[in-house]
């Protein structure tokens, strides 16, 4: 059998398991809340996924290399695109999320829920 870090099957979800902030592990090391995948009928990996809290981090320091310095540098505008994402993706579900995001953004959780309602406002419109 071809190792698992050399399978195409490895190559074609690692970006995806990356951007997620997963992991990639041999099938043999599943658990049972580990996704496992097969190629032609063979477990070939597992992922396992990351905790939501964690994912929120991942998600914010893949904002950060994206906008190129850190999410606290944005211009209002650029930070209050960056809150309609982390919304669209589900960030503010997470126990602490505002707060997170906050931090992150160097404003204030007041701030980013202005930023929420203002968004909201809009689409109500």
């Amino acid at each position: 059998m071809t190792e698992p870090g050399d399978h195409p099957l490895v190559t074609a979800v690692k970006p995806l398991v990356d951007a997620m902030g997963a992991q990639i592990l041999g099938p043999e090391q599943a658990t049972a809340d580990d996704v496992v995948l097969a190629w032609e009928g063979e477990d070939v990996l597992a992922v396992r996924l990351p905790q939501l809290a964690d994912s929120l981090d991942h998600i914010l320091a893949a904002m950060e290399r994206r906008h190129g310095k850190p999410l606290s540098e944005l211009d209002r505008k650029t930070k209050q695109a960056v809150v309609r994402t982390l919304e669209a993706r589900g960030a503010f579900s997470v126990r602490h999320g505002v707060e997170t995001v906050a931090g992150a953004l160097g404003v204030s959780r007041f701030t980013v829920y202005n930023y929420l309602n203002r968004e909201n406002a809009a689409k109500s419109e």
